[in-house]
């Protein structure tokens, strides 16, 4: 035993104990901090990228090409753990063996990188989300904190990294029971009973500090939504079936694209990026705008009926998402995919017209996230927080489980398991205690 050991060992057990709280609950605050203010930057990005755009119309081939480049070249040189949405290297990073490995996959620093470079991403008009990588920052705040405080057990360190993801998304989101479903269906395979306080304190803590400097707000605000007729309940499998294909769809390209393109050399990633880049322009040219930044405009627009952006929009959507996310470029899925699903329900209104044109957004979103997610928990709650409105849970349920068994048919595995293999490779080549 060495001293480091032979210093916790002699240390007062109850001392231990309240000062690893003491790290989840500073960590817990820190994330929603850095939640709040994450989302303010991005939302400046995303406005002045559009004040460009209204101003240089005929720019956005030239402004989107060369921010997706610069932001892939950014990405590989500097921060290459830094790529993608963050959630996988999160789950990850869960298996990873000890501090050395999980540095590769967390850290301060891929935090800042990630930050800054979403940031470039949005201001080319790339078509991503900030919920994604905000776990992945809540997660490498935890682990940091728990690195400063010297913990321990492994144990332990992997319920700060469960924690710090789940306490992001609720911070992001505004979604506490969110955070939690997401941090059990999708970050960890099992849910121990030690770690469910610690957990669920972190993303009361995180939640209480964005809620305390954005106010109780709801990310969409309130949708009037009713299933009122039993004749209605044919757009729950219309919604989950649509849902379920081109969620699915979505998620088998981006796996096979992402196991395509990541080989590539340096220069040819960013001569990629570029050739996306002049994509996804051409896409905002078509869409005037609708299908650059996260969507969360085009969203709470159709909900409250402030906003039609036309029935080609969930497919503009669908390939400017596709297209931003293959560059490799820092960027969640989310928020793009809300959108994306809020756009199908609307295009699909008018073959239900016994039910209100909300009802058809609000299960065109839990149904298209969940194809493309195949988180059915996470993708019903999650919305009902959103909209706050708790009457639609059953067919929000049913489409969510309708949508994930038509998505299996076309996508195997979850998305952001398939996408962490990468990173679990990456640990597993190395060994313990040879990374960084």
């Amino acid at each position: 035993m060495n001293l480091s050991q032979d210093a916790h060992a002699n240390r007062n057990p109850f001392l231990m104990v309240w000062q690893a709280r003491a790290v989840f609950w500073c960590g817990a605050i820190a994330v929603g901090l850095v939640a709040v203010v994450f989302a303010d930057a991005c939302g400046w990005a995303i406005r002045y990228h559009d004040k460009m755009i209204v101003r240089w119309p005929l720019a956005a081939p030239f402004i989107t090409p060369f921010g997706f480049a610069a932001a892939v070249y950014l990405t590989r040189r500097f921060s290459p753990a830094a790529k993608g949405s963050g959630i996988p290297q999160a789950i990850a990073a869960l298996a990873a063996a000890d501090d050395i490995q999980r540095s590769r996959l967390l850290s301060l620093r891929i935090a800042a990188g990630k930050i800054a470079l979403m940031l470039v991403g949005l201001l080319s008009g790339a078509s991503i989300g900030r919920e994604g990588p905000t776990v992945h920052i809540g997660a490498s705040i935890m682990d940091a904190l728990g690195r400063f405080a010297h913990f321990p057990s492994e144990q332990l360190r992997r319920g700060l990294v469960l924690a710090g993801g789940a306490a992001g998304l609720a911070a992001a989101f505004n979604t506490p029971i969110a955070g939690i479903v997401f941090a059990v269906e999708e970050m960890a395979r099992s849910f121990e009973e030690r770690t469910t306080g610690t957990l669920i304190t972190a993303v009361v803590l995180a939640g209480v500090v964005a809620t305390g400097l954005l106010g109780n707000y709801t990310y969409f605000g309130v949708a009037n939504a009713h299933l009122l007729t039993w004749r209605a309940w044919i757009a729950v499998p219309l919604c989950g079936v649509s849902g379920g294909l081109l969620g699915g769809l979505f998620a088998r390209i981006l796996v096979r694209g992402s196991d395509l393109l990541a080989p590539l050399s340096t220069r040819k990633a960013v001569f990629m990026a570029a050739s996306l880049g002049l994509i996804v322009s051409a896409l905002g040219l078509v869409s005037h705008g609708a299908t650059y930044g996260s969507g969360y405009e085009q969203a709470h627009g159709l909900l409250t009926g402030e906003v039609s952006p036309g029935l080609l929009f969930p497919i503009l959507k669908w390939l400017a998402t596709l297209a931003s996310y293959l560059t490799g470029m820092p960027g969640g899925l989310f928020s793009p995919s809300l959108s994306t699903g809020a756009g199908i329900g609307a295009a699909l209104s008018p073959l239900v017209p016994q039910t209100s044109l909300a009802t058809m957004i609000v299960l065109g979103m839990v149904g298209y996230f969940t194809g493309v997610t195949q988180s059915p928990l996470t993708g019903a709650v999650i919305v009902m927080e959103m909209v706050d409105d708790h009457s639609l849970i059953l067919p929000m349920l049913a489409t969510c489980f309708l949508a994930l068994g038509v998505s299996r048919l076309l996508c195997k595995e979850p998305l952001y398991r398939a996408l962490a293999k990468p990173f679990l490779r990456q640990i597993d080549q190395a060994g313990p205690g040879r990374l960084g």
